[in-house]
């Protein structure tokens, strides 16, 4: 994590004591959160990023704190606190009040968080275990990205221990879902398959991307359900996500996978081509003028 963090509209040491127990998102997980990417100080698809957090705050109930404009501006202003323009930023609204463990002191009805980290190198291929009942796809708040991630956490974490990256989530038919922070596509001939979000996943901006805009000749992106034994019998199969980008899965549950290294290195190349137009057409928000 980088030295500074951004609370509220002021950008203070990320040690700094500026949060409380009475805050009753921090003991219930009630907020909600997005991950953004930043190239060259440019936060890729914001726009999209914030339709899906307020769309996930306002089945919350959660309060946004500030507008779309103002909350790019302030990210950026943490980017350049932190003196790093190409980094991973993390961006909460946190529910202040409700329940009977609100705090007594006087706040506003959420609180605006932001981190950011250096972009992380995850290699050219990933190996993941499987884990059932993972999500509950009939549930009301599926595919909202609320704070409540710690099941993710453990998941990922036992599955880290056994030698895996990552880890696929079935739901309660059994279907894949997707991981615990990316989602998962793969190819069957000329058609490559993701899970809709039906299947209880994230609607991921880099899935939605791959789904409605980044095309690759001799390819269709559709969605349609999976079961893992589909993944094992797949011509290739890669995972998404805003940092991963597109990455090859190698292995499932220690089985190795077909591998077509053409195809994934085509549908990155679309990608990586795609994120360079983007940071190219979309500048950075102009600075506020110095008070007088």
């Amino acid at each position: 994590m980088h030295p500074f963090m951004l609370h509220g509209d002021a950008i203070v040491p990320h040690t700094e004591r500026t949060l409380s127990a009475g805050q009753v998102g921090l003991m219930n997980g009630w907020g909600v959160f997005s991950t953004l990417r930043s190239q060259g100080g440019v936060l890729f698809e914001f726009h999209r990023h914030w339709l899906r957090m307020t769309k996930d705050a306002e089945a919350m109930h959660v309060e946004m704190p500030c507008g779309e404009q103002e909350l790019e501006r302030r990210l950026c202003q943490l980017l350049d606190a932190n003196g790093c323009l190409d980094a991973t930023v993390r961006v909460v609204a946190l529910r202040n009040h409700g329940g009977m463990w609100e705090g007594s002191s006087p706040m506003a009805s959420s609180d605006l968080i932001a981190f950011s980290a250096p972009l992380k190198e995850w290699g050219s291929g990933v190996c993941l275990g499987v884990q059932s009942n993972a999500r509950f796809a009939a549930c009301e708040f599926v595919g909202a990205k609320v704070l409540a991630w710690s099941m993710n956490l453990v998941w990922l974490e036992r599955a880290l221990a056994r030698g895996f990256d990552e880890v696929i989530l079935l739901n309660e038919h059994g279907d894949v879902s997707e991981c615990t922070s990316a989602n998962i596509f793969a190819k069957f001939g000329k058609e490559v398959i993701t899970p809709p979000l039906s299947a209880g996943c994230l609607p991921g901006v880099t899935r939605q991307l791959l789904v409605d805009t980044i095309r690759v000749d001799g390819y269709r992106v559709v969605e349609a359900t999976l079961k893992v034994s589909a993944l094992r019998h797949a011509d290739a199969c890669f995972i998404t996500s805003t940092t991963r980008d597109v990455l090859a899965v190698r292995a499932i549950d220690g089985e190795e996978l077909k591998q077509d290294p053409q195809f994934v290195a085509a549908y990155h190349q679309a990608f990586a081509q795609y994120l360079e137009d983007y940071v190219r057409n979309h500048p950075r928000p102009a600075k506020p003028a110095p008070r007088a």
